[in-house]
């Protein structure tokens, strides 16, 4: 009996801290979706893109519209994932209102896969500021959002929505790498002062950063899509946890301080045109 009671214990506990870090994600990565489109869009719709440069330096470049034109759909359809990903994971939209939730579906796919088409582009035309491997790890991560896009909508005109809901899930956990990029980026320089950062992103700690970004979150929407294969003992449901409490805590530290400094600001600034 206290076995049971153990047992049922750490799994209430384990989905309190799946639902928790849920909940902190959509509304970090909903405010930054804000952001994107008050900062990145806005600029390109009143063709003042040069300003992108004041927080990624070389972003904009007047040689090269055509990268310029396609990281703005990237930044634009970006911001639009961020927030109906949100909306489209709710299992309360999806049961009570399926027309909706196939219309939004619909808007999220296709605004995915020019997400990605987007940063394909501007890497085909321009490149990325660091380079040969940053190329390779940023094209990989635009390669797999189309792919992940490709799938969430195929399976779901087919009628398999267990495999439908576990490509939504890994294509969310795509769309949020830039989001966790910028924040994993802004910890770094304030706890290490740049420590193996360089200006043209080829330190140590960039390269680390090209394929950080979004491959662990991979491996976290495995671990929603499978969790009962996944964590089959107390040990590594406790491990588990743990690790859900660090990262909850750290994405909630993260939220308050670049809505506070950065997301705030821009998106106020666009509300009351200040």
């Amino acid at each position: 009996m206290d076995k049971v009671i153990s047992n049922f214990k750490s799994s209430v506990l384990l989905r309190f801290m799946l639902k928790l870090l849920v909940i902190t994600v959509w509304v970090s990565a909903l405010l930054f979706g804000l952001y994107i489109l008050a900062f990145y869009f806005v600029s390109l719709v009143q063709g003042d893109t040069a300003q992108w440069n004041e927080v990624l330096p070389g972003l904009h470049d007047a040689q090269t519209k055509g990268a310029t034109v396609g990281i703005g759909l990237h930044f634009a359809a970006g911001g639009i994932i961020l927030i109906l990903g949100c909306i489209q994971l709710l299992e309360s939209v999806r049961l009570k209102s399926p027309t909706f939730h196939r219309w939004v579906g619909r808007v999220y796919v296709i605004a995915s896969l020019f997400t990605a088409s987007g940063g394909l582009v501007f890497i085909f035309i321009k490149g990325t500021i660091g380079g040969f491997w940053m190329d390779i790890a940023f094209a990989g991560y635009g390669l797999l959002t189309f792919i992940a896009a490709i799938n969430t909508i195929r399976y779901a005109r087919t009628g398999n929505f267990e495999s439908h809901r576990a490509w939504a899930i890994r294509l969310f956990a795509l769309a949020i790498g830039s989001w966790l990029y910028r924040m994993e980026y802004g910890f770094w320089f304030m706890i290490t002062d740049r420590l193996w950062h360089t200006s043209n992103f080829t330190g140590p700690f960039d390269y680390f950063m090209d394929f950080f970004f979004y491959l662990p979150n991979l491996f976290v929407a495995e671990l929603f899509i499978n969790r009962r294969q996944i964590i089959n003992s107390r040990w590594a449901e406790a491990i588990v946890v743990t690790g859900l409490c660090f990262a909850t805590t750290f994405l909630v530290m993260a939220t308050y301080f670049f809505t506070k400094e950065y997301w705030g600001p821009a998106i106020l600034n666009v509300l009351f045109d200040t």
